[in-house]
């Protein structure tokens, strides 16, 4: 995972001490390019948006984006890999927050919220991997299936602990499961609004459809 397409894009970065310090020039601009280009990629797809149009959106000339990628294609690995990061990171952390004796179920809705919470309020990396990924060439795809297939995975793993433990039903089948809540979930992206309700309030909904579904009676 590269770790320039997952760092922050605020002018201050933690060094090494721990101590505050201002970040390289490169760092900013590189920064600048993935987020611009995450935008126009997200709006407008990958094959409707071009280097130039991602050099003007960075404020700058379309020349210097070869100082820092080599290509469109390896800007669009960067923002597909930040994006599928961002999510897993705060999955993982929202379930390793909960305490040692939470059930599954409480561990699959740490995982809900955070997926959603990371989903619409943080980035546009998020959602440019949901808008455009099944549009994109074979090879591109190819590229990044390894990085899904292991998020996945680690949606299977707390699903079949949910089962396991007789907190669902034990006619579930996971696969089927995980590809219906992450559909569910991501296609919120496209329909959310902000100003009918809160995050807290679709997580809520959104929680209580998707359990009432596959509790144990």
């Amino acid at each position: 995972m590269n770790a320039k397409a997952t760092a922050p894009s605020a002018p201050e970065r933690t060094g090494a001490a721990g101590a505050d310090r201002k970040a390289p020039k490169a760092d900013l601009s590189r920064d600048q390019i993935l987020s611009a280009a995450a935008k126009l990629f997200r709006d407008q797809g990958y094959s409707g948006t071009t280097l130039r149009q991602i050099a003007a959106a960075a404020q700058m000339k379309a020349g210097s984006i070869y100082y820092h990628f080599s290509s469109k294609d390896q800007i669009l690995d960067e923002v597909l890999d930040a994006g599928i990061a961002r999510n897993f990171a705060a999955v993982r952390e929202a379930v390793a927050a909960c305490p040692a004796e939470a059930t599954a179920e409480e561990r699959i809705l740490a995982a809900i919220a955070a997926h959603m919470r990371t989903l619409l309020s943080s980035s546009e990396f998020t959602a440019v991997d949901i808008r455009i990924f099944g549009q994109l060439p074979p090879e591109i795809r190819l590229r990044h299936q390894s990085k899904r297939s292991e998020y996945a995975r680690y949606w299977d793993g707390l699903f079949r602990a949910a089962i396991e433990s007789g907190e669902f039903r034990k006619d579930i089948k996971i696969a089927p499961l995980r590809q219906f809540v992450l559909g569910a979930l991501n296609w919120t992206v496209e329909w959310f609004d902000p100003d009918t309700q809160s995050i807290d309030e679709l997580i809520d909904r959104c929680t209580k459809l998707i359990m009432s579904g596959v509790k144990s009676a």
